[in-house]
């Protein structure tokens, strides 16, 4: 008996219970095999190797004779002890060697069929008989009679966590409404795939209140969204149909050490503080035990600690907000007309959501026609140019010896030149006629003229322009190269467009760019962070070629900044055909940006709109931030110009990144003079894209910029003022044509140096540069510090990006990169995302299909669709596709289906399309991540990286904790509203909160930790895609940041711990190593700055004196 009582205490993590081992004695003696293992499922005991063992030990006992068993449950029937022993060896044999019929891929998790989804009280084909199950139920209900009686019998106390917490606090509990469950016997251990009956076995000892609670939340198997996707299309579709929710599986069970015995309320407080709740516990502690922060600096960093940690003093906490704030005054009128945000657009949100749920209750098909009206409406634009006429009646074209001169006679260019003047299509054109596309690499194919754009849409859009100008097909004389797309052929192309990264990857692979014979940089005056690196890199390089030719196009703000730094390069102007823009500043404050900028268009529109057939003077600009404002803002003007009485003719069109090619290129039409033109865009027009036509522009006078803090890791999308420059470069968009006019929808006082920035805050300063720093290190730039960054960033953002590189392995205790951080540089995503698709490839982890599949949706826009006035509703669709405790796989598991149906409806746009609209989902999204995925599959393929398959949805957790372990988050709290409140465990102050897309939210998490995949700031500090993970985990693999006390070693695997001695240890010998080549430096440097002691040297140095 001692040692039954050992083993139930061991497995269930409680002191030793004589009551429950004769318990489990008597339940074996008067039960079925299954019912049996019921039994134990039910106190918590699931594992197979325990179950095992339990039963081999009460066996050992019933065994020994029947004097003590008639002594110890003289009241229960006894079975022949020989036939129990022949009928329990031969089934019990069956029911532990049962396999299941497809592989079970959660740990306790098994498959129920589609009878027992809707009747779980149906009775199966073998249990036990009723008299035995009227016994098993008053067996878990009461105590059992052997079981000695006491003079004071001990009350019962329930506390959770949370209300532990807040009487702790001294807060007052929230009210729970108490719920009634329907008693319910468990028949079969095999069905966990929905909600098991809930029974309460309590045993009382020495005073002791022990309660075991069968589970009433089970993971739904994952298998479902697993299995092949060709042979499965009936079931998935079933699936798609139930409307069931999913359930939160139990814990995963492991061996724990004995807890110490509680008084009577169940519980106590800890030394950490936290309350341990032994009555409740569910068998799993191990997921709740408290790891502890430390800090650990890399040798290399040792003297730059102060950039990596906030100074906290007191109350006062530095370094929390960004490293430059993107807004100078945040009193000023554009300050707060960005926080307010536009009610107009706030309000037609809500309003478009409730028209859509109205469509769909009546089974109206929710196509929105006005964007198709647009695309096919009916202009008569006026007859077009010939090109070779279109391309002379250009600025550029009538310098172009000159310029052509002057890049001949110079290694490095700067041309100035206005947007629309020709200097993006034209030059590689006069570049390639003068013969530069005829020279020979070593391998005797012709050299490449590349040009570098800001942004994807203009390197598409003017590739397709130059094409059509020079009368060949897109992709082969020329082309253009984008992240995940290459539109090039490597035989034919002499002429690319590409962006800067793309530009930037390339130099990992060929440092000297050999293939090229000129580079030109277009629209440097962005300061784009991938501008200023190529900069820098191109400093150094063109000294290794001299052959090499970079020109270096700009606006006029900026130009002598590049000049300046390669040197006195020459300059070039290209004569502008700008006329005079007259600008207009709002009378009074008016914060709705996009109601002023509707008004405005519309009197415009109808001002300049003579009596009788209308005549178009000229088409309109508007720069709005985001998509949402251009979009709200195109259909409210389609809307008031509808309210008219035949208005004059006017098109609207939109444009942003994001927008399809097909409807990007409308904007591009040639000026109508019986139809006005309304194009509405983002920042993009201010000098990427040349819109032809333009003479009014109306300006908001914001635009949207991501800001990141170092020293909490943390990204902020942000609507923020424009800067001086920016406004000018607006402005002078009305002027290209003939003479314009410019509104801006702020007062005159907004513009004053004290409310706006002189010039826009270069993006080097303002982002997260770890990328940037790996690709460095790649290229053998050993001190960063020394790099030639044309405007140097912070200190803290430069040496928090180190760090981070160092915490995920890229980077060594000396600063060098390691072999992981070169393997990294080799997939253009977050150096994160590449660490975990490769230790997804590690036979460790064995998962990285699914990974990558992960990965690929983490880099596309957010595939959940989520409108304010339908959340509920688009929670309730999310929620059957929810894997539970992980928004990584539930992210998975989207995928999965959505590819299944595009399979099942042959790749129907209108019907995948309906899906997604039922489903809440982003459908251009998907096809994105579709795209991406088959682009790094076949970098892993050229890696010879295996992919592999997992083994179960544990190794995939495990994969994301060993890849985020870095971006931690810890259970503090449950508010009164039941959301979670999480903390960073390296930030302790800083409180975090699940995204409301989050499938944890409606989970009873197994651990108190959390990885995520990013934190986001809007109303709060939101964590967006999120796993939970086992502490044991972040102490395996995030020992450099996290430890646990003495008192809980005994739970973790040695192992586990001597990691982070051994870490430790390398630590201390790499500091030393660190230090002594330091020291030599210095030495050496010392010795090379002593002075020459020559009688001319110094001759020289006293006459200079």
């Amino acid at each position: 008996m001692e040692d039954l009582k050992n083993k139930l205490s061991t497995y269930l993590n409680k002191p030793p219970n004589e009551a429950l081992a004769k318990a489990a004695v008597a339940q074996f003696s008067k039960a079925t095999p299954d019912a049996f293992v019921s039994f134990l499922n039910a106190i918590g005991i699931k594992q197979d190797d325990q179950v095992k063992e339990v039963i081999t030990c009460v066996k050992e006992i019933v065994g020994e004779g029947g004097d003590e068993k008639e002594s110890n449950n003289g009241s229960h029937n006894q079975l022949p002890l020989t036939k129990v022993k022949l009928s329990l060896d031969d089934e019990l044999e069956e029911l532990a060697t049962k396999k299941q019929p497809r592989p079970i891929t959660h740990g306790n998790d098994t498959e129920s069929s589609e009878d027992d989804r809707l009747d779980m009280t149906k009775p199966k084909a073998r249990t036990q008989s009723p008299s035995i199950d009227d016994e098993l139920d008053d067996l878990l209900k009461e105590k059992p009679k052997s079981q000695p009686k006491f003079k004071n019998p001990p009350k019962f106390k329930k506390m959770k966590r949370e209300d532990a917490l807040r009487i702790k606090q001294d807060t007052p509990p929230a009210s729970v409404t108490p719920t009634v469950k329907p008693k319910k016997t468990v028949t079969q251990p095999e069905e966990p795939a929905l909600p098991s009956p809930a029974s309460t076995l309590t045993e009382e000892e020495d005073g002791y209140t022990y309660d075991v609670n069968i589970p009433t939340n089970l993971e739904v198997d994952r298998e479902w969204y697993n299995i092949d996707e060709e042979s499965s299309l009936a079931r998935t579709d079933a699936i798609l149909e139930d409307s069931y929710t999913p359930r939160s599986r139990r814990p995963h069970q492991k061996p724990k050490s004995r807890q110490p015995r509680t008084n009577g309320s169940g519980g106590l407080f800890n030394e950490h503080g936290e309350y341990i709740d032994y009555d409740h516990s569910s068998g799993n502690e191990i997921n709740k035990i408290p790891i502890t922060s430390h800090v650990f600096i890399p040798p290399f960093l040792e003297n730059l600690k102060q950039y990596l940690q906030l100074q906290i003093s007191g109350n006062t906490i530095r370094g929390i907000g960004p490293t430059v704030d993107p807004v100078k005054d945040s009193t000023s009128e554009l300050a707060n007309m960005a926080r307010q945000g536009s009610m107009v657009v706030q309000n037609r949100r809500s309003k478009n959501e409730r028209a859509l749920q109205a469509k769909e209750a009546m089974g109206v098909d929710d196509k929105v026609d006005d964007q198709e009206e647009d695309v096919t409406t009916d202009e008569r634009p006026e007859e077009e140019q010939d090109i070779v006429q279109q391309r002379r009646s250009l600025p550029a074209f009538a310098v172009r010896d000159d310029l052509l001169t002057t890049i001949r006679d110079n290694q490095v260019t700067i041309v100035i030149g206005e947007t629309g003047s020709g200097k993006t299509t034209q030059l590689t054109q006069f570049l390639y006629e003068d013969g530069f596309g005829a020279n020979l690499d070593a391998h005797g194919e012709k050299k490449v003229i590349a040009c570098t754009q800001p942004r994807r849409v203009a390197a598409m859009s003017v590739a397709k322009r130059v094409s059509e100008e020079m009368g060949c097909k897109l992709g082969e004389e020329v082309g253009y190269s984008i992240r995940f797309e290459d539109n090039t052929n490597p035989k034919k192309t002499v002429i690319k467009y590409m962006t800067e990264g793309i530009l930037l990857r390339e130099i990992l692979v060929d440092p000297t760019l050999s293939n090229y014979s000129c580079i030109i940089m277009d629209e440097a005056h962005e300061r784009s962070l991938n501008t200023d690196i190529l900069l820098g890199l191109f400093k150094n390089l063109l000294s290794k070629r001299k052959d090499l030719k970079l020109i270096v196009t700009s606006a006029t703000m900026n130009a002598n900044r590049f000049t300046n730094f390669f040197g006195s390069a020459p300059q070039f102007t290209i004569p502008g055909r700008t006329f005079p823009v007259e600008v207009y500043f709002n009378k009074n404050v008016n914060m709705d940006y996009v109601e002023n900028a509707v008004k405005q268009v519309l009197t415009i529109h109808l001002t300049n709109s003579k009596q009788g057939e209308f005549v178009n003077d000229g088409d309109i600009l508007v720069f709005m931030t985001g998509q949402e404002d251009i979009e709200i803002t195109c259909d409210l003007i389609k809307e008031k110009l509808n309210l008219l009485e035949d208005p004059p003719p006017l098109s609207v069109y939109p444009i942003y990144s994001t927008m399809p090619q097909d409807l990007q290129k409308k904007i591009f039409n040639k000026k109508n003079s019986r139809r006005r033109k309304v194009v509405v865009a983002t920042n993009i027009a201010e000098t990427s894209l040349t819109v032809d036509g333009i003479k009014y522009v109306i300006d908001c006078g914001l635009v949207k910029v991501k800001v990141y803090n170092p020293k909490l890791g943390m990204d902020t999308l942000q609507v923020v003022p424009i800067s001086l420059a920016n406004a000018d470069q607006r402005s002078g968009r009305a002027g290209r044509t003939g003479p314009g006019v410019a509104y801006r929808l702020y007062t005159e006082r907004a513009t004053d140096l004290t409310s706006m920035y002189l010039q826009p805050i270069p993006e080097i300063q303002r982002t997260n540069l770890s990328n940037i720093m790996l690709m460095l290190k790649s290229l053998k730039v050993d001190d960063i510090n020394q790099f030639p960054f044309l405007d140097s960033p912070p200190k803290d953002l430069l040496n928090c990006s180190l760090y981070d590189l160092w915490v995920i392995g890229a980077l060594n205790n000396l600063g060098d990169l390691t072999k992981l951080g070169h393997s990294m540089t080799q997939f253009p995503i977050e150096p994160t995302l590449s660490k975990l698709i490769l230790l997804s490839a590690q036979h460790e982890f064995h998962c990285s299909e699914e990974i990558v599949t992960i990965v690929a949706m983490l880099s596309v826009p957010n595939i959940y669709h989520r409108p304010q006035e339908r959340a509920n509703e688009a929670d309730q669709a999310r929620e059957k596709f929810v894997i539970s405790e992980s928004d990584h796989l539930t992210l998975l598991n989207v995928f999965n289906q959505w590819k299944t149906n595009l399979i099942k409806f042959k790749n129907n746009y209108s019907k995948i399309n309906q899906w997604c609209n039922k489903n809440f989902l982003q459908l251009k999204s998907l096809y994105r991540a579709k795209d991406i995925k088959h682009q790094i599959m076949l970098i892993m393929k050229k890696l010879k990286i295996p992919i592999w398959k997992s083994r179960n949805d544990e190794d995939i957790k495990r994969c994301l904790c060993a890849s985020f372990y870095q971006q931690l988050a810890k259970l503090s709290k449950m508010s009164l509203n039941g959301q979670p409140e999480f903390i960073n465990l390296r930030h302790s102050y800083m409180k975090m909160y699940l995204h409301p897309t989050s499938c944890l939210l409606e989970t009873n998490l197994s651990s108190n930790y959390i990885v995520y995949h990013e934190l986001i700031l809007t109303k709060k500090e939101y964590m967006n895609y999120v796993t939970c993970v086992d502490p044991e985990w972040l102490l395996e693999y995030g020992y450099k940041f996290y430890s646990v006390s003495d008192n809980y070693k005994g739970k973790v695997d040695e192992s586990v711990i001597d990691k982070k001695k051994v870490f430790e240890e390398q630590l201390q010998r790499d500091k030393k190593t660190y230090e002594e080549n330091t020291e030599k430096q210095t030495k050496k440097r010392v010795t090379n700055d002593k002075p020459i002691s020559k009688p001319g040297s110094l001759f020289k140095k006293r006459r200079g004196f």
